[in-house]
């Protein structure tokens, strides 16, 4: 069979997970012995799996797959919880198939259901027997004790490198055409295809990206307007109604975010809180949380109270844990980052100079980025003795901590240029070297061109380093692969046993995908993934269009235009650049949400401030009438920031009066068992 064949026949078998194994040599396998990974590919087709071996340049790699019969009963003795169609999540039966919701691509599964299901199939292969199981794998013994994991086991002695999800390539290919490469409408995406792909957490990523991008089209209009537009006697009102405006747009651009993503969890099947989906997404993990009849014990109620008093105690040393972790963090901005900040941007104000600024910033950056790392190392250490609920409360509590390490980074230059220096024309050219990135293209502009043609020509420049971060972005994890590329096929070259004068190429896809890099968060995979990077990238980039939104109102027009790149970005990096990532369970943008809330009304502060820049060009802080009106008004925006949010209720009708009509059929259902249940008892004491 040619390649062509090959590569077809492999796209149609639907493997869906790969473990990597070391090669055996060729004296170990001439032995013609059963060796530890030939049983457990027996074990793993005894458990209902397809396997598949493939022998590749830098390991070995068995693909599994699995009929849905399988995975079914794998559900089911896990007591996998799914919603049915009255609305209320019962544990999974195979036999009652037909009860529970099924996918929007008509699957049963989700794919977070299945890669669960196969974890638990390969991870759940145990020693059965009465003694110990003698297990060898080159000229390594090793036993394989009772009731023990044979792939634990495995991965103990080294023989088990990385188990992990393998891209569907017919699906995959159809979401490139369809999604990554699909330019025609800047903001569509296939959400539901997405969701069915990698699972609710991206699905939601990139759900929140598109509709951000397009809301973002009307501030960007608004800021062309006021920076272009000359308005006469009227121009001094044109900066605070910009204002008020961008503020109500961020208001209930994420109220209505509240409504999409209700909208989405209803048609995706997932019809419960986000607290309830925590608790969920524990039970589904059967390897940490394992259902046994001896781990249940009956509860007394003569424990009652001191149940009580065990609790409270665990939830205020959680509480005390959490403040004394945050503290930590505080103080050391405080103490460390924030003096080095004001220190930088003291001297870059200073030195009169572009290339002793040059050597400054470029200093500076390699010393930040240093000290943001280790506060981030430093985070994880600390959330490790926190009390946290599950690991999504871990993983919130880290972006908090981490969070503010950047946040003081990237604003901290900005407010001392705005606060100490109050030049509003630095402080323009300090966010436009922020986002360009490009000081010299700047400084040459300056030397010939009008300042609204400089605005102009900055947006050009914007444009194309945009394009140019996003093709960096990308190439890292493809220089990566083919570094490691390059390293398998030299060793390859190098062995003894390789044929003289025969080429040595990867020809499976399971071992290129092996060799891609993990989509990772640059703090480290404990955890968050690598939408952590992704989302820390859109907080930073909302909070400077918000918070400097009247220093330059031609900023959300770069932003546009950055996400209109960054959608497309994103997913050609998962779909081609990196591994299959993982699936984790997340039903709204967590933590990030509160984050977003928190800069609106940081914006509302620094843009009256910016305002009260603009107007007391004396710099006597006198309380005259437009000063006044201007505190006035931020006190009028803080009202509106936290009313307007019962204007617009966080889930649309359609998908509340589902929820009542579930509640009433599973009240009726549950009133009839009941009922059935009392009158068998009454005939039978009778």
């Amino acid at each position: 069979m040619g390649a062509g064949g090959a590569v077809a026949e492999e796209e149609a078998t639907g493997f869906e997970v790969g473990i990597v194994v070391p090669k055996l040599s060729r004296a170990a396998a001439a032995d013609g012995g059963e060796d530890c990974l030939a049983r457990l590919v027996r074990e793993l087709e005894d458990a209902g799996l397809l396997v598949e071996r493939v022998r590749g340049v830098p390991a070995e790699f068995i693909k599994l797959s699995a009929p849905m019969g399988t995975l079914g009963r794998a559900a089911a003795e896990m007591q996998m919880k799914k919603l049915t169609y009255i609305g209320m999540e019962l544990q999974f039966q195979w036999d009652q198939v037909a009860a529970f919701v099924t996918q929007p691509d008509g699957s049963l599964f989700s794919w977070r259901e299945r890669f669960t299901c196969f974890r638990y199939l390969i991870y759940g292969i145990v020693n059965k027997m009465d003694s110990d199981i003698s297990l060898k794998f080159d000229d390594k013994e090793f036993h394989w004790k009772q009731n023990e994991s044979l792939l634990r086991r495995l991965e103990d002695e080294g023989v088990v490198k990385l188990v992990f999800p393998l891209h569907d390539e017919v699906k995959r290919k159809q979401l490139l055409r369809n999604w990554a490469l699909n330019w025609h409408d800047f903001t569509w995406q296939p959400i539901d295809e997405v969701y069915s792909y990698f699972g609710t957490k991206i699905a939601t990523y990139f759900a929140f990206l598109g509709m951000y991008t397009r809301w973002l089209f009307f501030p960007a209009v608004s800021g062309l307007a006021t920076q272009l537009i000359d308005f006469g006697s009227l121009q001094w009102l044109v900066l605070p109604g910009f204002f008020i405006f961008v503020i109500s747009w961020a208001v209930f651009f994420l109220q209505f975010w509240k409504r999409k993503n209700s909208a989405l969890l209803a048609r995706w099947g997932i019809n419960y809180s986000f607290a309830e989906y925590k608790a969920s997404a524990n039970e589904l993990d059967p390897l940490r949380h394992p259902l046994s009849v001896e781990c249940v014990e009956e509860k007394k109620f003569d424990d009652a109270p001191a149940e009580k008093r065990r609790l409270q105690r665990n939830e205020w040393s959680g509480v005390l844990l959490r403040i004394r972790n945050n503290a930590i963090i505080v103080l050391g901005i405080i103490c460390l980052q924030l003096p080095f900040e004001l220190a930088y941007a003291h001297l870059y104000e200073k030195t009169e100079t572009e290339a002793l600024r040059y050597v400054l910033t470029a200093a500076y950056l390699v010393a930040i980025q240093y000290y943001t790392r280790i506060g981030g190392k430093v985070s994880v250490i600390l959330i490790k003795y926190e009390n946290n609920q599950g690991e999504q409360s871990s993983a919130d509590s880290l972006i908090y901590k981490v969070f503010g390490l950047y946040f003081m980074q990237s604003y901290i230059g900005l407010f001392y240029h705005a606060s100490l220096y109050r030049d509003i024309l630095r402080l323009r050219q300090v966010l436009i070297q922020r986002l360009v990135v490009s000081q010299a293209c700047l400084h040459f502009a300056m030397q010939l061109f009008h300042y609204q043609v400089i605005m102009l020509y900055t947006l050009t420049i914007y444009f194309n380093v945009q394009v140019l971060e996003n093709l960096i972005e990308n190439s890292i994890p493809y220089l990566k692969y083919s570094y490691k590329k390059y390293k398998a096929v030299h060793k390859k070259r190098q062995e003894k046993e390789s044929p003289s004068g025969k080429s040595v190429r990867l020809t499976t896809r399971v071992e290129k995908e092996y060799l891609k890099p993990s989509y990772t968060a640059s703090i480290g995979e404990e955890l968050e993934d690598g939408l952590f990077d992704d989302f820390l990238e859109l907080a930073l980039q909302f909070g400077m269009i918000m918070m400097f939104a009247c220093a330059f109102p031609l900023i959300f027009c770069f932003a546009t235009l950055n996400n209109v790149t960054e959608i497309r970005a994103d997913a050609l990096k998962l779909l081609v650049m990196l591994k299959r990532p993982v699936p984790r369970a997340a039903a709204t943008i967590g933590a990030w949400l509160n984050i977003f809330q928190f800069l609106i009304v940081m914006a509302i502060c620094t843009n009256c401030l910016l305002l009260v820049c603009l107007y007391d060009e004396e710099g006597k802080w006198r309380i005259e009438p437009g000063l006044a009106a201007i505190l006035i008004m931020e006190h009028a925006l803080l009202l509106i920031k936290f009313g307007f949010s019962h204007f617009v209720p966080e889930e649309p009708a359609w998908v509340r009066a589902n929820r009542v009509r579930y509640v009433a059929q599973a009240q009726t259902v549950c009133s009839k068992q009941l009922l059935r249940s009392i009158s068998k008892l009454d005939t039978k004491w009778e």
